[in-house]
């Protein structure tokens, strides 16, 4: 026989409300990562945060609905998006948003039957939303964050492979100590200047794209009839039908009174500074350079110091890893470990060759 509820309804299977109870306290929690991150912005992307978190109201009503009577305690959203509720509340950073990106992604709704359609399309809407507000964060580290990545795993890998390639071709632990701290200032000080002119290189090539500062200027003073604006636009990939009708828009009045951006601009946002590329790309370098050689600082014997320097700098490369996984919204597991294989990988060729030499006496 079915049971029925004090409003007349049948009473649910026992899994079915627990899974509604569930979605219920995940919609909860999800509201909370917004509120708290809206709490921490203004203007624009206050706003759109505090709607994410009206929509995840609005899917909160549907499980109350269907719950009824049957609502109970009230349940605590999953461990992973409580703690990101939290870290949304204290720092607010970029690297909430990513997570809460692969968690709307994520949604279980569009194989859910009680879900309606219209909620399922939300929750994937609801990730592009956040995967935009995220990438507005990435491309404000993308210069800097880009150079600090490859700092530091350049020096973890490279100066653990030169410490195990010396060590295993027979040198005195005072010979790899003395190479590892020389590899860590020489990486650390090539990095630095590599990066600097890179980024520098790259900023210039930039500038000399940009359109001239006195193009726009002369804009208001072509003829509308007999004019080359049409050719600007063809130039940069507009085809001649929409570059007449674009430049024809701009000489009849649909441009502001003072046309710098009639021919365009060009941002350097996501190249950085080479000052600050260099800087980080020095720092970071050497913080994981740094790391293989501590086991030498400390007077470990050859073996302990292998094993040691090559376990620290596994934790690292993980964690780094996972770090770059995060944030480019991929899986931080994958990511750790793939960085993990690299960077062993390099290390276990370089020591095979130091066996060879050692060997050959080289």
């Amino acid at each position: 026989m079915v049971s029925t509820s004090t409003d007349g309804r049948a009473r649910r299977p026992p899994t079915e409300l627990r899974r509604w109870r569930r979605y219920l306290a995940d919609e909860r929690a999800e509201a909370s990562v917004y509120r708290n991150l809206a709490a921490r912005r203004s203007g624009e992307e206050r706003d759109i945060l505090l709607a994410l978190a009206e929509a995840e109201g609005r899917h909160e009503q549907h499980w109350l609905e269907l719950l009824g009577d049957d609502v109970g305690r009230p349940l605590r959203g999953d461990l992973r998006t409580r703690i990101l509720a939290g870290l949304a509340k204290r720092f607010g950073s970029v690297f909430v948003l990513a997570l809460m990106q692969r968690t709307e992604d994520r949604s279980p709704y569009g194989a859910d039957v009680d879900a309606p359609a219209a909620m399922a399309a939300d929750e994937r809407i609801h990730g592009e939303v956040v995967r935009g507000l995220a990438n507005r964060g990435r491309l404000r580290l993308s210069g800097t964050f880009r150079a600090a990545v490859f700092g530091a795993n350049d020096g973890l890998v490279s100066n653990l492979a030169l410490i195990i390639g010396i060590g295993a071709s027979g040198a005195d632990q005072h010979v790899v100590l003395l190479s590892g701290v020389a590899g860590l200032l020489a990486g650390a000080l090539s990095m630095g200047a590599g990066e600097y002119v890179s980024v520098r290189s790259q900023r210039e090539l930039l500038d000399a794209s940009a359109p001239h500062p006195e193009a726009g200027q002369a804009v208001v003073d072509l003829d509308v009839d007999q004019n080359e604006l049409a050719l600007v636009y063809r130039a940069r990939g507009m085809d001649e039908a929409a570059a007449a009708q674009h430049a024809h828009e701009v000489l009849t009045g649909l441009r502001q009174t003072s046309e710098t951006g009639a021919v365009g601009t060009v941002e350097h946002e996501a190249v950085g500074s080479g000052l600050s590329a260099a800087i980080s790309s020095f720092l970071f370098f050497a913080s994981g350079a740094v790391v293989p050689v501590l086991p030498y600082l400390f007077g470990l014997g050859e073996w302990s110091a292998v094993a040691v320097a090559a376990v620290l700098v596994g934790i690292a490369l993980l964690v780094s890893g996972a770090v770059v996984g995060v944030l480019s919204g991929a899986s931080p597991a994958r990511r750790a470990l793939r960085q993990l294989a690299i960077g062993y990988g390099a290390a276990a060729v370089t020591y095979l060759l130091g066996l060879l030499f050692g060997t050959a006496g080289i």
